[in-house]
């Protein structure tokens, strides 16, 4: 089948040219290649407003980002080929970086395969497809994926994300490939955790703070630490094994606390744990009221704010429960406070924390930035891939 083309408006190819992979639905020359002439996924070359091929790309009539560049070869076509060479492209930096295969493997537009998300839990794949372009390739990807991790034993389709319904896609969990198990046992910092494949949150871990949860090892020695929305304990546990006096996880997600029990007696961990099933906020307005205080507060909240109108309300809520966790902070104590919201940058949420402190005339120093590990690498035309923060801020004396 012949290859439509897609024309943009004067002026629109600029970004294009400029490496940005997104085509928005007000930049189509409507006129000349209307909407309503693709199906959602369809593949089509992407022509500048003087019929210059600009790249090759996947459709989406029903969507804002209602084009998707894949490749600036107008001629290449999503095929197996493409996915078995991106793949492997992936792979490469992984498996250097990493001596264990555990790992996110595709990060959408930063490894050049825009709406696919896949983690790797050994010889287990989580797959996540969020556009319709990807939709119609899920076969391809199964294959190019048994193709290049030929010890794989089960692909599970975790498609059960909220971009989805932007895309017009159903939400679904279903094993692509053999028999994704419940759960999975992964390595992270000489660290063994079980996670929930299956049902947990987004592919069943978040690799993305690997690197700060290591810097925990220079904070945590014989101090008290609380770790706030800990799911299934990957910063507590580490803490624990850093060699923390005392460990108290916090989240209001019995599942999670169920599995931070689980990951507990896995580690082997003679540390003073405590578990509270309960939320956050409320767990820490009472502890302030009763002046409890800690040594060291890991702060990693799901994302408050999920689209830019709620960014209002969002940076509210990071400024209420910082400000409860650095009244509870002993002097000379540890706040690492992390956000995902990728509308929300670190500059934000050094905002905040200033705020507070002046505010509440609680004296901070920053000690530290962290970002997602390379395994999430940042797309550099697109800002929104660089969305995880991790701020070490250590409270002084007034």
């Amino acid at each position: 089948m012949k290859t439509k083309n897609l024309r943009l408006k004067k002026q629109e190819h600029r970004r294009i040219r400029a490496g940005h992979p997104w085509i928005f639905s007000n930049e189509i020359n409507t006129a000349i290649t209307p909407l309503k002439s693709f199906q959602p996924g369809d593949q089509v070359i992407v022509e500048a407003h003087d019929e210059t091929a600009l790249g090759a790309a996947y459709v989406n009539p029903h969507s804002l980002i209602c084009a998707r560049l894949y490749s600036t070869d107008p001629k290449q076509l999503l095929d197996l080929n493409f996915f078995i060479e991106k793949i492997n492209l992936a792979l490469a930096v992984r498996t250097q970086l990493f001596s264990a295969p555990y790992y996110r493997l595709i990060f959408g537009e930063s490894d050049q395969i825009p709406g696919l998300v896949i983690d790797r839990f050994g010889e287990h794949l989580t797959v996540q497809i969020n556009t319709a372009g990807m939709e119609r390739c899920k076969e391809l990807i199964v294959q190019a994926l048994l193709s290049c991790i030929p010890e794989t034993q089960s692909i599970l389709f975790k498609n059960d994300s909220s971009i989805r319904t932007q895309e017009g896609l159903v939400s679904e969990v279903i094993a692509a490939y053999g028999e994704p198990p419940e759960t999975v046992t992964i390595e992270e910092n000489n660290a063994r955790f079980i996670a929930p494949l299956m049902s947990g949150q987004k592919t069943g871990w978040f690799y993305d703070h690997r690197q700060n949860r290591l810097r925990l090892q220079d904070y945590v020695k014989n101090r008290h630490v609380l770790d706030v929305f800990s799911y299934v304990g990957a910063w507590g546990i580490q803490a624990a094994l850093y060699g923390a006096a005392s460990v108290e996880f916090v989240d209001s997600s019995q599942q999670a606390i169920n599995a931070v029990k689980e990951n507990v007696k896995l580690n082997q961990l003679t540390t003073r744990l405590t578990t509270v099933c309960e939320d956050a906020f409320v767990v820490l307005k009472e502890y302030v009221q009763k002046r409890q205080t800690f040594n060291v507060i890991i702060l990693d909240p799901p994302a408050f704010v999920k689209k830019a109108k709620d960014k209002a309300e969002g940076l509210l809520a990071y400024h209420r429960i910082n400000e409860l966790a650095l009244k509870m902070l002993t002097p000379g104590g540890i706040l690492i406070s992390c956000s995902c919201s990728m509308q929300v940058s670190m500059q934000d949420l050094i905002d905040i924390l200033q705020r507070i402190s002046a505010k509440n005339q609680i004296p901070i120093q920053l000690l530290e930035r962290g970002h997602q590990g390379p395994d999430h690498p940042l797309h550099l035309a697109i800002p929104e891939t660089d969305y995880l923060k991790a701020l070490f801020i250590r409270k002084m004396t007034v």
